[in-house]
């Protein structure tokens, strides 16, 4: 004959898997959910979709201490971030380059270092990629072809390693 426990034991064996399966099956997705009103403004991603509208590449030359001037401390000036020796105009995204934020680490400079080791650490920001493994390139190359999709060219660094490469 079977104890007490034993029957409890049998019973919650059945019924857990019964409840479980009950639910998947007859409660509704979330996404056949009927949405309530939205009457916050959807959040605005940094990750903005490639532009349409970017002006011709420029091919200006500038100095590393020249571009050093356009790293946001200006309102006059424009924000510039370069990679690989190539010189992005980012004014349009003060909000993520200018003092104090997140990428301001970046502009005035060529960051590429920092860019492919993903780093935000102020001496990874330098021109020299060169140290990079292969992994770390193609982060790099990943970001020249994220800016070069969205960001205005400008000009070149001609006094950097990219000059040399």
């Amino acid at each position: 004959m079977l104890s007490i426990q034993s029957l409890v034991i049998y019973g919650l064996a059945l019924v857990i898997p019964a409840a479980y399966l009950s639910f998947r099956l007859f409660s509704k997705p979330p996404s056949a959910a009927v949405p309530a009103e939205n009457t916050e403004k959807p959040l605005k991603s940094i990750m903005q979709p490639p532009r349409q509208d970017l002006a011709p590449p420029k091919d200006d030359p500038f100095t590393t201490e020249q571009l050093k001037a356009y790293d946001g401390t200006d309102s006059s000036k424009p924000i510039y971030v370069a990679i690989k020796g190539t010189i992005f105009d980012v004014s349009h995204k003060v909000d993520v380059y200018g003092p104090g934020r997140s990428y301001n680490i970046f502009a005035g400079k060529d960051g590429s270092r920092g860019l492919g080791m993903s780093s935000l650490k102020p001496e990874d920001a330098v021109a020299d990629y060169s140290v990079l493994d292969e992994k770390d390139t193609k982060v790099l190359d990943d970001w020249y072809k994220f800016f070069s999709d969205r960001y205005n060219i400008v000009g070149r660094v001609v006094d950097g390693p990219s000059a040399n490469m």
